[in-house]
Order: structure tokens, then sequence, then C-alpha cells
């Protein structure tokens, strides 16, 4: 029974030692209080808590955490009434502001995100409000991210999901947009009608400039055909005048080589007076060698009377 006792009290005290073995695990932080006053942060890892001294007093995430708040109702500077849903992204830097800083800590980030939001909706105008989410989410932004900085919290981002005006901005809205959207399809339609228009003009005006350009090359191998055919009726040409040249300048070789009398030169010459006389010419100028020709003449027929005569005695 001695021994019974002491193993009660090392029993106990194991376990109370093993319960108050802690592990914090990643992406969080725990406060510790010792006495009922801030006594340390703990971090990432193993740690051990004094028994009836010490106490976790809060249990905190250091990951970004997303605050989705429901729709607030706020007022343009035109005095139209709508509601706005906004989501804000923070961050816990400082756990032990966060802890002690505030009350409620999100209740807190609520509020002033909806004060917030009043106060900027306030200055714009129902369409500034509209088409200005990025200017208001900076704006938000800098000054939640200023205001929590005394709670240890960063706000990373602040984005408005949802702009919700009333039923008959709703309506009138959607009536414009549609104005627009046909105003669109007309420009557009109109457009087309235009480039098909333009399209068949360059259509028509590519096929009369080919058209012409093949009437100018027909034009063009016409004149180079009738070039060619002048061009080889002249070489034609000039060749049998080459050709008569050639055989008159043989024909003076050849007679000049005979060494022709006197004589049969004028009858030569009687011959050609001949042909002339023969022509449709309707004035011949005689030469003065005409003479010598006549009393040539004579002399030729008598030649050939001789000649003649001398024949018929020998055939007798």
């Amino acid at each position: 029974m001695e021994w019974i006792i002491p193993s009660i009290v090392i029993a106990v005290f194991l376990i109370v030692l093993i319960a108050n073995i802690k592990v914090v695990p990643q992406a969080r932080a725990y406060i510790i209080e010792r006495l009922g006053t801030y006594h340390a942060t703990w971090s990432t890892g193993l740690h051990w808590k004094i028994p009836f001294v010490e106490r976790i007093a809060k249990k905190i995430s250091l990951m970004e955490q997303v605050a989705d708040f429901q729709p607030q109702a706020v007022i343009t500077k035109d005095n139209v009434r709508m509601q706005i849903d906004t989501v804000v992204f923070f961050q816990i830097t400082d756990c032990k502001l966060f802890t002690y800083g505030v009350e409620a800590p999100m209740a807190a980030i609520e509020n002033l995100t909806a004060t917030t939001l009043r106060n900027i909706i306030g200055e714009l105008e129902l369409d500034s409000t509209l088409t200005s989410r990025d200017v208001i989410n900076t704006k938000m932004r800098a000054i939640l991210d200023e205001a929590t900085d005394p709670w240890g919290i960063k706000v990373n981002r602040v984005e408005l999901k949802n702009i919700i005006p009333p039923r008959e901005i709703q309506d009138a809205m959607e009536k414009q947009m549609k104005a627009e959207r046909e105003r669109r399809e007309q420009i557009l339609r109109a457009e087309g009608e235009k480039n098909s228009t333009i399209l068949v003009a360059e259509g028509k005006k590519q096929a009369m400039i080919l058209d012409a350009e093949a009437q100018k090359q027909r034009q063009i191998l016409l004149a180079e055909a009738e070039k060619e055919a002048r061009i080889r009726a002249a070489e034609g040409e000039a060749e049998a005048i080459l050709k008569v040249q050639e055989a008159t300048a043989e024909g003076i070789k050849k007679i000049n080589e005979a060494a022709p009398s006197d004589q049969v030169i004028a009858i030569k010459g009687l011959e050609a007076f001949e042909k002339a006389a023969d022509g449709k010419a309707t004035k011949i100028i005689i030469p003065s060698e005409i003479q010598s020709l006549a009393g040539l003449a004579a002399s030729v027929k008598a030649l050939v009377t001789d000649e003649s005569e001398s024949g018929k005695s020998a055939a007798k």
C-alpha cells in the first residue's frame, strides 16, 4: 500500500505533463496568457504549457482570410439608393494586437467597411459608381488597411462583388443597353453594305482595267505584227533590189569582159529607145547620137542582106 500513493501521484503528474504538451500546426499561432496577462505568442512547433498557470487565450490563423459581408444600402451623389455587396481579403500580421486591439475584430471590419463604402459612394453619381469599380476598390483598400493597422490586420484587397440598383434604374439601363445594341447593329449593317458596295465597285473597276489592259495588249500585238510584216516586206524588196543590182552588175561585168564594139552598144541603145517609145510617155527626148544610130541601122541591114545572098549562092 505504501507504493500506491506515490504511483498515483507520478501517474497524475505524467498525465498533466503530457496534457500540457502542445503542437502548433502550420500557419497557426497561439496566444498564451500567464495568470491572466499576455505572456507569449507560440508559433509553429512543439510547446509546453505550465499547468494551472498558463492558458491558451486564442488560436489564430495566419492564412489570408475572406470576409463576405451582407449587401449594404448606400446612396449616391444624385440620390439613387442601391445595394452593394463587398468582399474583403485580409491577413493577420500581429496576433497580440488582433487579440487585444479590438473587441470582435470581424464585426469591426464589417462596420468599418460599410461606413467607408457609404462615404465613397456618396461622392459619386450613379454612372460613375457603375463604371468605377477599380477606383472604389483601391480607395476602400487604402482606407481599411490604414484603419485596421492598429488591430494587427492587413487588408490585401477589397472587391465590390455586386452592385444592385433599384428596379426602375435596372429597367432603364436594360432599355438603354437594348437601344445601344440596336444602334450598333444598324452601324454594323451599314458598314457591311458600304463595304459590299465598295467591293462591287472595286471589282468593276478591276474588270475595266483588265479589259483595257487586254485591249492595249491586243493593239500592241497587232502593231507589232504589222511592223514585223512591213519589215519582212521591206527586207524582201531590198533583197530583190539587191539581187537585181547584183544581176545587173554581173551583166555589165560580162559585157565588159566580152569587149563589145561600138556598133553593138549602139544597137542595144536603139533597142532601149524602142522600148521607151512603146511606153505611155507623152514626151521622148531623142539624144544627139540618134543620127549615127540611123546610119548604123542601115549598115546592119546591108550586112544582113549580103549574108543572105551569099548563103543563097552557096546553095545553088
